[in-house]
């Protein structure tokens, strides 16, 4: 019976020494695991830490560029705004002196009552203006005897000739005039229709 007991102690103190590594391995572990936990809560906090950092920079970033972009467009709509203010200057000069002549023709014609003189200084002065527009693209639309064209001419009046075909400018009222292929003035016109 002794060594029953014996043998049972034995075991008694096999499975308590067990179960006192097993708690230690427990312990160790459990360690490990809050260690672990510790460091992987940590290392998350730095990458955290980190994009918001990023991300502010970005937001910082972001914001000067879209305060450069709109100070970009202000100052670009004021140029064009400035530039339309005086595209014509250009043209207007070249309209002054075609007026400085035009004056100084009267003046001249006023004190010689050369009625002659008048005319060809104002000649002058037209085909002067004629090449002005032609330096600027303005060309004159042809109209007399042409087939008429709705985008080119504005009909004002119908007639019936028989001598002619049907849809055919007559008459031209008005000049009309094309800006680089663009019609700035259709020509006003008579149409012929036959009916």
């Amino acid at each position: 019976m002794a060594e029953k007991d014996l043998e049972k102690e034995n075991l008694e103190g096999e499975a308590v020494q067990n179960e006192a590594v097993e708690e230690q391995n427990e312990n160790v572990e459990n360690q490990e695991a809050e260690k672990s936990t510790e460091e992987t809560s940590d290392n998350c906090d730095d990458k955290v830490k980190k994009l918001e950092a990023e991300l502010e920079e970005w937001k910082n970033s972001y914001t000067r560029k879209l305060a450069e972009f709109q100070n970009f467009t202000k100052r670009k709509e004021n140029e064009v705004a400035e530039m339309r203010k005086y595209a014509s200057e250009g043209i207007i000069v070249k309209l002054l002196d075609n007026i400085d002549n035009l004056e100084r023709a009267v003046d001249a014609s006023k004190e010689s009552q050369n009625f002659d003189s008048l005319i060809e200084g104002v000649n002058m002065i037209l085909n002067n203006l004629k090449n002005l527009l032609t330096e600027e693209g303005v060309e004159e639309i042809e109209a007399a005897g042409k087939e008429y064209d709705p985008y080119e001419h504005k009909a004002m009046i119908t007639e019936n000739k028989e001598e002619l075909d049907d849809n055919v400018v007559v008459q031209v009222f008005q000049k009309g005039y094309k800006m680089k292929g663009k019609v700035v003035r259709p020509a006003m016109v008579t149409v012929n229709k036959k009916q």
